[in-house]
């Protein structure tokens, strides 16, 4: 009998526990789905001065990667309810602390890229904005070493700023 008992208490206890979860999302975005459904983001060409040829692709993919995770905004190529364009402006290398020999010790890679995001259904929350990140490496390694690294984290944080810049409203 006990056992019996014992075997009941766990099978409610599961059904209890699948069916009472709660779910938190925390991609702080505000939008309304019954207005905006669709997003069209353009190409980021790059016209910085200093250019990293895969720069322009990696960012704009990861661009339209972050609305299509984190939304349910349906992607178009054009006129979308959310409009999203610009171009990366700056690519940026900076000695940063020097040492004893007047050698710099790190460097600084800082990419900034300018922002027009156009809100078909609210126009009062269009801008143009520019957004930066930096990360810093060490001088005695070759930017060629450390690139594509640096960049991917780079990319990563101005796709996050950008991101609740027009949809989080935070």
């Amino acid at each position: 009998m006990l056992r019996k008992n014992i075997i009941w208490f766990c099978l409610l206890i599961g059904v209890m526990v699948t069916a009472c979860s709660i779910s938190y999302k925390f991609n702080g975005a505000s939008i309304d789905y019954t207005k905006v459904k669709t997003i069209s983001i353009k190409d980021f060409p790059n016209q910085a001065p200093l250019v990293y040829p895969p720069l322009s692709q990696e960012f704009t993919e990861a661009l339209k990667d972050i609305y299509i995770r984190q939304t349910r905004l349906q992607m178009v190529n054009n006129n979308g309810d959310l409009e999203l364009e610009g171009e990366i402006t700056g690519y940026e290398l900076t000695p940063m602390a020097v040492k004893e020999d007047a050698w710099s010790s790190q460097t600084k890679l800082t990419i900034t890229v300018r922002v027009r995001y156009s809100n078909r259904t609210n126009p009062d929350e269009d801008f143009e904005q520019s957004f930066s990140a930096y990360r810093e490496f060490d001088a005695t390694r070759m930017l060629q070493d450390v690139q594509a690294e640096l960049c991917t984290e780079i990319i990563d944080e101005l796709t996050d700023q950008i991101y609740n810049a027009t949809v989080a409203n935070w």
